[in-house]
This record gives structure tokens, C-alpha cells and sequence, in this order.
């Protein structure tokens, strides 16, 4: 996971041309730098890997990572309001309320996901991030306990960049203001970068303000020529209100408006329904060159966070500590004897621990009132790790790795007055990849990989707050193979791969009557899917005509996503599509350059209609969205910018409840708005 070193080409990562050489560098070839120890070109990768750089971040309206994520085949995000942020790799929505399931995310060196299981994306700012990277399908061997994918995050500060000052003011429809500002500079040895951000919106629907106040730092003291200590951190102050999910017919006829109360039930303005989360957020990353080939990297982190939660039934406020370690160490492109033949190794361990405080109060308009449940959860996980690369010569790739897992947790629940624990059996997680140079511009792929991920704490101890010690991990073995294709002058790219993956004891939500939620293992699923995507230049980048560069990008995403094995309350759903997962999924994007440094990007993204519950009896409707944006780069340094989401003015939920009770499945997003503004960078 050190610094993914990138040409800015495979897909649309600049908005106009300013010298010659960056001409050139925009037709460079990507290579990435994933996994510890190993250096590849993307077209020599022999797993399904997707690179997101910040020029190509920078070409969305910002606001959030959704639309960009979404260009990228597996991926789906959802954003059921601003701040409440949902992401899937290959369809793992079944485990997210909110938030993110058995995916796992780091940041630099660093696991974002705690001990618990939790990854709380949305505390950062979209604007803080240089880079992203995305590898998909089940990976134990060097990132642990997961059964999706993992998301590697780069910070600002992290890799080269050679501007002293960004800054970027943005204001648009439903009262959006937004202000991000990073300051980067050098002493001799030592590199310092600051970041910080304001987000505010009044938000579509009723009830869905939301605030983000947002400060990161990175540091990096090379303090002699073999070592280097970095220094990340961030804090971060969330608060948004949640509007709840609608009814098909309530959408209908107000889609601006937030979940209204029952005979039983008060609504979410009443309730004050929201999220509060207040965390701070960091890791010290130790890198040694030992010798030529041999590098050994330490990082000890930790996390602290202060969350409340008023939501229709209850109050629920949660203290979280974090802390943990990572080590590896290192062989790096090591030769064998007088052969062609390159060998790679790495060998380490990562440990963490979470401890959960969590109260239940009754919620009277937004304020505690008695106390209804109190716990302690203390969650540990930890895995070794270790894997081998051979590259003997230039044509073949071959991996082996493997993980051994261990989690646990122990559980005080002081209403009730229990004591337990539960410990989970060590799992493996192997990987086994290949990668085969078929001509120098086409490479075929294929790996074997197993999935694991225990549940987390936020499904252990649910809604309905009853710790549920019953819940199995879930378990499964992915087989993929997948070509990819990069021409001799980087114009064209692509990337094509299809995937069988096996789930087992598939953890799914299910609602009580009030509302509440609990989780339970289904069986299984039998997860079939093909992706693919690619870029053209269908104009070189140029200095001279109207036109100054045409890209064209696309993706698609075929998802047959089946219950194999699925009985719940004397309902078989054997054989029924996978809730929350669209069976077709295509988005199509367009970056025009122009003389005066003008560009215009648009994109365009189909989403396939979708099951809402387990039984199928429900779906949500087909959408089309389409987005552009505007730049105008005045000077090397100033540029305006002016954009629109929704141009077709669809109406659609951006992010369904699964399985609501009273078929409260929608959440509207907005229709058409827009949104402009000014960036600065010296």
C-alpha cells in the first residue's frame, strides 16, 4: 500500500492541457503499487483492481464520492441523504442499513474499518483524498477479514504534488455551501500538509440538513536517507439528519417529505432523527529500507468516537475507542540466481481492538429521556499474513497468499445483567492469482480467493438492542478470470471480467414491528457477474484546433445475484434475486477540451430495476441520471466551474430502506439542481 504511482490517463483524470510534457503524461501508462512489496502496470495486475485518481475526482461535483465510485463496475454506492452513505463491492448492501459492511477500508497504512467492523466513510471530506484505489472481490492475504473487497484511500499529502496552495469555494441548490482549503510545504527533510473543510446543505427532504466540519493532517520526516516517519490524522464533527423512508405512495405525492408518524409511532421531525458523530482519527507509519531489496513498515493507530443517534424508538449514544498495530516486512523485487525470474515476499501481522460503550435512552423530541439498555462491547480482531509473487520473466505473473483470522468479542449487557463472549474459529483466507502477458497489449487474469467476515459489532447489538450471539460469520470462495487491454500509444483501454462467488451464512437485516432491526444468516448465494470497463481517446490531446481532446469512458455491470439456500418465519425466498442488487448497471462519460483551457465533462448512468425485499414482491423502478459540469480554467492558477445533476429531472431513490416494515422502502433524492465554483491552486 505504499504510494500508487500514476500516469493520468486510463481514465478522464485532467481537464485541459498545459505543456507538452503534460500531453505526454496523460498517455502514460498506469502503474500501480497495491500490495506491499510489488510494483506492477495495471495491465500485468492478476486481480481485479481499479485505480480513481484526484484528477479524475476532480471532474464530479465533489460533494461526495457516489458518482465517482459508481463509474467503476462492482461498485455501488448509495446516499440515502447527504452524510448517510452506503457502499458495496459486488453486492453487500443486505448488511447495510447505513454505513458499510465487509468491506474493508484503509487509509494510507492505516485501517479506517475498526475492530468492530464499522468504517465511517462519511466523516471524511471527498476533497481530502488524492487518490483511490479499488480491489475487488474477496482479498485476506495481506488486508484481512472481508468478503467484498477492499478500498484503499491515498490522502492529501501522500503522494506528489507539487502545489503549495488549493483552495476551492462551492455553493448550489438546497442551500449547499462547501469550502475546502489545503496548504502544503517543505523544510529540507520535512514535508507538512493541512486540510480542512466545511460542508453545509439544507438538504432535499424535510429533516435532511446536514453539517461537516473536517481538519486533516499529513506529515513525513525523513530523517536519514533509510527511514521515514509519517504522521496522519483527522477530525472530524458530523451531523445530519436522517428524513426516514417513505411509502411508494407518500413519494408520490410528496417526495420532499420526511417519514410521517403512525398511530403508534411519532414521525422524524418530531423525533429529531439524525446522526451526531464527533471522531478523531490517527496513525503513526514507520518505513525502513533495510537493505536493497528488504523494507519493513510499522504503523500504531487509534480512534476515538462520541456518536448519538435519536432515530423514531430510542436515543442511542455510543462512546468508541480504537487502537491497534500493523507490521510487515518486505522482499522486493529480489533476482534468482543468473535467471530472469523476480521474486517478491511479504510477512506481517495487524492487530486492533475496539471497545463500545453503547446506551439506549427513550427518545422524547430529539433529547434522552430513561435510560433503556446499556452495553460494553469490547471487539478484537487480528490476522497474519503472509504471500509470495514470482515473476519469471516479463509475461508471467504468479501469486500465493494467505491470512489466518481470529475475532472475538466480550459483551457486558448491564440491563439485562449478562456476561458473555464469543469467539469465532480461526478462518484462512488464501488467494491464488495468475497473470498472463498474451501480447504487449493484452494480458488475461485469473484468481482463486476466499471470502470471511464476521459480523460486526453495529449487527451483533442492533436497533432492537438484544446482543445476538447467534450470528455466524459469513464465508465463501470467488473464482474470476478477466482480460484487460492497453494500446501501444495508451489511447485505448479496457478491462473486461467475470466472477462466481459462492457466499455462505450470508448475513442479511430484517425489521422488527416497531421498526427496530436484527440480523440472522440466510443459508447462501450464488453470485454470478460480469464487468466491464474501458476509455478511448478519440482525439489525442492536442495544443492547436477547436478541439483540444475527446474521451470517451464507459462501464457496465451484470449482477445475477441469487439466494441459494434462504428460509425465514416459513418463507422459502430459494431462488429469488438478491435484495438491493440491480441485475444491469451501465454508465457512459464524455470529457471535451478546449482552447482558453475550457472543458466540459458529462456523464450519463442507467440503473436497472431493483428487489426491495427478500421475497421479491417489491421493486424499485428503473432510473436515468445525467450530469455535466462545466471549467474554465482563467489562468494556470484560477478556475471557475458551473454544474447540474439530474438533468432529466428523474425521480428515484438514491438509497431504498431493504425490507422495511409498511412498505417504507423509498428515499427521494433530488431532482434536478445545480451548483458552481471557484478554485484556486498555486
Amino acid at each position: 500500500m505504499k504510494k500508487i504511482l500514476l500516469a493520468l490517463s486510463i481514465l478522464p483524470l485532467a481537464t485541459h492541457a498545459q505543456s507538452s510534457s503534460d500531453t505526454t503524461r496523460r498517455l502514460r501508462e498506469v502503474v500501480i503499487q497495491a500490495y506491499p512489496g510489488k510494483q506492477f502496470t495495471l495491465l500485468q495486475v492478476p486481480t481485479s483492481s481499479t485505480v480513481l485518481t484526484a484528477r479524475q475526482l476532480q471532474l464530479q461535483q465533489g460533494l461526495t464520492l457516489l458518482p465517482a465510485l459508481n463509474t467503476v463496475p462492482g461498485v455501488r454506492m448509495e446516499e440515502r441523504s447527504p452524510g448517510s452513505y452506503r457502499l458495496s463491492l459486488r453486492g453487500s448492501l443486505l448488511r447495510s442499513p447505513f454505513g458499510i459492511r465487509n468491506v474493508k477500508l484503509y487509509l494510507d497504512e492505516i485501517p479506517l474499518t475498526d475492530a468492530g467492523g464499522n468504517s465511517y466513510l462519511n466523516l471524511t471530506d471527498p476533497g481530502s483524498f488524492q487518490g483511490i484505489e479499488i480491489l475487488k472481490g474477496p482479498d485476506g492475504s495481506q488486508f484481512g477479514a472481508n468478503s467484498g473487497g477492499v478500498v484503499l484511500l491515498h490522502p492529501a499529502g501522500t503522494l506528489p504534488d507539487s502545489s503549495h496552495l488549493k483552495a476551492d469555494i462551492q455553493g448550489g441548490s438546497y442551500g449547499l455551501f462547501r469550502e475546502q482549503l489545503g496548504w502544503q510545504q517543505q523544510w529540507g527533510n520535512y514535508k507538512l500538509h493541512i486540510y480542512e473543510a466545511v460542508h453545509h446543505a439544507d438538504g432535499y427532504r424535510d429533516n435532511s440538513a446536514m453539517k461537516r466540519y473536517y481538519v486533516q493532517t499529513a506529515q513525513e520526516w525523513q530523517y536519514n536517507p533509510h527511514n521515514q516517519l509519517k504522521l496522519i490524522a483527522f477530525y472530524s464533527d458530523l451531523d445530519y439528519r436522517t428524513p426516514g423512508g417513505l411509502t411508494a405512495a407518500q413519494a408520490a405525492a410528496n417526495p420532499k417529505g420526511a417519514r410521517p408518524a403512525t398511530a403508534t409511532l411519532p414521525g422524524a421531525i418530531t423525533q429529531k432523527a439524525g446522526i451526531r458523530n464527533k471522531t478523531a482519527f490517527g496513525g503513526l507509519v514507520h518505513t525502513s529500507q533495510l537493505a536493497t531489496h528488504w523494507q519493513h513498515v510499522i504503523t500504531v493507530f487509534g480512534s476515538n468516537t462520541h456518536f448519538e443517534n435519536p432515530f423514531i424508538t430510542n436515543f442511542e449514544a455510543r462512546d468508541e475507542n480504537t487502537f491497534g498495530a500493523r507490521t510487515y516486512i518486505a522482499l522486493q523485487d529480489q533476482p534468482l540466481g543468473n535467471s530472469n525470474m523476480r521474486l517478491d515476499w511479504t510477512t506481517g501481522l495487524e492487530w486492533q481492538q475496539t471497545g463500545s460503550n453503547i446506551d439506549n435512552y427513550g427518545n422524547r423530541a430529539g433529547v434522552r429521556d430513561t435510560i433503556q439498555a446499556a452495553s460494553d462491547i469490547t471487539a478484537r480482531q487480528y490476522f497474519y499474513f503472509t504471500g509470495v509473487t514470482l515473476r519469471p520473466g516479463k509475461q508471467w505473473v504468479a501469486e500465493a497468499a494467505v491470512s489466518v483470522n481470529y475475532y472475538r468479542y466480550h459483551f457486558n449487557d448491564v440491563a439485562a445483567g449478562v456476561n458473555g463472549k464469543k469467539k469465532f474459529s480461526a478462518e484462512l483466507m488464501p488467494r491464488f492469482s495468475l497473470s498472463y502477458l498474451i501480447t504487449p497489449d493484452l494480458s488475461a487474469r485469473a484468481t482463486v480467493s476466499r471470502g470471511y467476515s464476521p459480523p460486526s459489532i453495529a449487527e451483533v447489538r442492533a436497533s432492537d438492542n438484544i446482543i445476538n450471539t447467534a450470528l455466524q460469520a459469513e464465508t465463501g470462495w470467488n473464482y474470476e478470470t478477466g482480460l484487460r487491454f492497453n494500446s501501444r500509444n495508451n489511447r485505448f483501454q479496457a478491462d473486461a471480467a467475470v466472477f462466481y462467488y459462492k457466499l455462505q451464512d450470508a448475513i442479511v437485516r430484517k425489521l422488527h414491528d416497531d421498526g427496530t432491526e436484527f440480523f440472522t444468516n440466510a443459508g447462501g448465494t450464488h453470485q454470478t457477474g460480469v464487468e466491464f470497463q474501458g476509455s478511448a481517446w478519440l482525439q489525442s490531446p492536442r495544443h492547436q484546433g477547436f478541439t483540444r481532446g475527446i474521451q470517451l469512458m464507459g462501464s457496465y455491470t451484470y449482477s445475477h445475484f441469487l439466494f441459494s439456500d434462504y428460509i425465514s418465519a416459513g418463507k422459502n425466498f430459494s431462488g429469488n434475486a438478491l435484495t438491493g442488487v440491480p441485475k444491469n448497471v451501465a454508465t457512459a462519460s464524455l470529457l471535451m477540451e478546449f482552447p482558453a483551457r475550457v472543458s466540459l465533462y458529462g456523464q450519463y448512468t442507467y440503473t436497472d430495476r431493483l428487489p426491495l425485499d427478500d421475497a421479491n414482491t417489491a421493486f424499485a423502478k428503473e432510473y436515468h441520471l445525467v450530469q455535466a459540469k462545466v471549467n474554465w480554467g482563467i489562468n494556470t492558477w484560477l478556475a471557475v466551474y458551473a454544474g447540474a445533476d439530474n438533468l432529466l429531472n428523474q425521480r428515484y431513490s438514491l438509497g431504498n430502506d431493504l425490507n422495511a416494515v409498511g412498505a417504507r422502502y423509498y428515499n427521494p433524492a433530488p431532482g434536478r439542481n445545480y451548483y458552481g465554483g471557484l478554485r484556486l491552486t498555486l
